[in-house]
């Protein structure tokens, strides 16, 4: 049988030079961890990584200011790249363990080269493990019945191919521009013609019914229309992420996992796969279509396409929100910056709360708000 290879040692001096030539690395006891790809996603922003390199991350993994979730801490074993040479790892503050401390420990593979590789001193295999990454995944992840739902919550570092087919594979993925450069001429146009149907006057509420007590809806009234398209769209879109995003799907059932896997649970499994950020326009034309035609049904046609507009602008507002919270680096202390934490927290550590993505109003009447972390104050 072929020997596995011990991990690399690396010198606090061998440490501090790659450090000083741009590069982040971390070490949590001592095992050593190359950050520098991850820096600019990292939720707390890139600076307080920045300050932490060469630096011992054990006692800050624990918090405060946040204490990581053992996904947290298995996600950081994707960047293992060896061990620290004995007497130069540093002594970290003690900490009080936190629930996701014993993480590292339990975790029995570290990540190289595009693969889980077992360490040679435990020879299990973490649940990534469970489909064969190098074949697509969506008609794999059915076969996974009762271990799926635990498999799609542990996210991981790496792109995902879903088809066979080349060009249903493409139709998959898609940049974020292209949700903006195909949806937003049409918002404008769309918005050109609703306000100059309004302005003809003929525009009247409950017209169908009476026609003595209708109610004109004059051209002015069009941007207050428009913003309740937006609202209606920051409901649906949380009803949406809630109920049909993340519905558990029966362990029994291939089909209902396969769909959930291409809904939804591909994106929860690799989150910072940047092609798949935003809804692709093929499929979105269909969805956008249906609720299209059912305000065509509810309200009267010019009405109908007024609060059709203002909820696709919406949805177009929360496609390019949902990918500067993966990508972006807001700014310490401002609304994004609140939205990008509490958005990762959902992914990583809070998955059956948190739905709200543009905002996190619906949360709290829906009572999924991801409660705030306190900790004890030290004597």
């Amino acid at each position: 049988a072929m020997a596995t290879a011990g991990p690399r040692s690396f010198s606090a001096a061998e440490v501090r030079a790659r450090c000083a030539q741009g590069a982040c690395l971390v070490s949590c006891h001592r095992r050593l961890y190359d950050l520098s790809d991850f820096v600019r996603l990292h939720p707390g922003g890139e600076q307080l990584l920045r300050r932490r390199a060469g630096t011992d991350v054990s006692a800050a993994l624990d918090g405060p200011p946040h204490r990581h979730s053992a996904n947290a801490r298995r996600w950081l074993e994707q960047y293992y790249v060896g061990e620290i040479e004995p007497g130069d790892e540093q002594v970290p503050p003690r900490a009080e363990p936190g629930p996701g401390s014993t993480a590292v420990a339990q975790l029995c593979a570290w990540y190289r080269d595009g693969l889980w590789v077992p360490q040679h001193y435990n020879h299990c295999l973490l649940p990534q493990d469970l489909v064969d990454w190098q074949k697509p995944l969506l008609w794999q992840v059915g076969y996974l019945g009762e271990k799926y739902d635990e498999w799609v919550h542990q996210p991981v570092d790496r792109p995902i191919r879903l088809f066979h087919s080349d060009f249903f594979e493409f139709l998959s993925k898609t940049a974020w521009y292209v949700v903006f450069m195909v949806w937003m001429p049409v918002v404008l146009y769309l918005s050109w013609v609703s306000y100059t149907s309004l302005a003809q006057g003929n525009t009247r509420l409950f017209s169908s019914f009476t026609t003595e007590y209708s109610i004109p809806v004059h051209k002015y009234y069009f941007p207050f229309i428009f913003l309740l398209g937006m609202i209606l769209w920051s409901l649906l879109e949380y009803l949406i992420h809630r109920f049909v995003f993340h519905m558990k799907p029966p362990a029994s059932n291939y089909y209902l996992i396969t769909l959930h896997f291409l809904l939804h649970g591909q994106h929860h499994k690799s989150p910072f796969d940047s092609s798949r950020l935003v809804f692709p326009p093929v499929p979105a034309s269909l969805v956008i279509g249906f609720f299209y035609g059912v305000l065509r049904l509810l309200l009267p046609e010019v009405l109908g396409l007024s609060v059709f507009v203002g909820g696709l602008c919406g949805y177009v507002i929360y496609d390019m929100m949902h990918y500067y919270l993966h990508y972006g680096s807001p700014k310490k202390g401002t609304y994004l910056y609140g939205l990008k934490a509490y958005h990762v927290k959902h992914h990583f550590e809070h998955q059956r709360s948190g739905f709200g993505i543009s905002t996190r109003f619906w949360d709290y009447p829906f009572r999924t708000l991801i409660p705030e972390e306190t900790f004890k104050k030290e004597d």
